[in-house]
């Protein structure tokens, strides 16, 4: 969350002043150092979530890949780090957060687009998208914008997304079974469910 109350991480352009910091992050064994500020998410370092969706993932092969709500960047910049050949793409609403991005893409020597969400090409065709999505935003929202890019995803394409108990993953894995996109639970690990989403098979 940002540093004020008034103030959110979803805003898009932030009030807090920008205080820029450094930090250091192991992913995927390799020591990373990014650049965070106020008004994003995660301001003092890689939240728990993001730290358990990365552990417990392997960079992908190649492909498009669509970091949704990216914040400052993780996991669209060590993607790009890790798989050069994969095209990445990373998407928020939040100014201050694509900025962060694409310094520390810069930074590492990784290609990555950051871009607000009606700057993707319209007929840009995902192979993944990777999330820990913005559930703050409300149920409708959230609701709103998986149905926005899930039917982006290539035919055999997959979403996997990280989500806090206790902020209605399991309710979140019913809605999207019931709206006809196959989801499971591939992990389930100190307080988090990492799901991963379908496309719906053809008849």
């Amino acid at each position: 969350m940002a540093d004020e109350a008034t103030n959110h991480y979803f805003d898009a352009v932030p009030s807090t002043p920008d205080r820029r910091r450094e930090i250091t992050t192991r992913i995927w064994d390799r020591e990373m150092m990014f650049t965070t500020s106020s008004g994003v998410f995660a301001t003092d370092g890689l939240d728990k979530a993001t730290a358990v969706f990365l552990q417990h993932s392997t960079p992908p092969s190649g492909g498009t890949i669509l970091d949704l709500g990216c914040g400052w960047g993780p996991i669209a910049c060590a993607i790009a780090t890790m798989v050069p050949e994969a095209d990445v793409w990373a998407v928020d609403t939040n100014e201050r957060a694509l900025d962060l991005t694409r310094t520390n893409a810069i930074a590492l020597g990784a290609d990555v687009h950051a871009v607000l969400p009606e700057d993707v090409p319209a007929d840009l065709v995902l192979d993944e998208i990777w999330s820990n999505p913005p559930i703050r935003i409300g149920k409708a929202a959230l609701h709103e914008l998986l149905l926005q890019w899930l039917p982006r995803l290539a035919p055999d394409g997959t979403a996997r997304m990280v989500v806090a108990k206790n902020l209605g993953a399991d309710s979140l894995q019913t809605w999207l079974n019931a709206q006809g996109w196959p989801t499971v639970r591939l992990a389930s690990l100190k307080g988090f469910r990492i799901l991963q989403v379908s496309r719906p098979s053809r008849p």
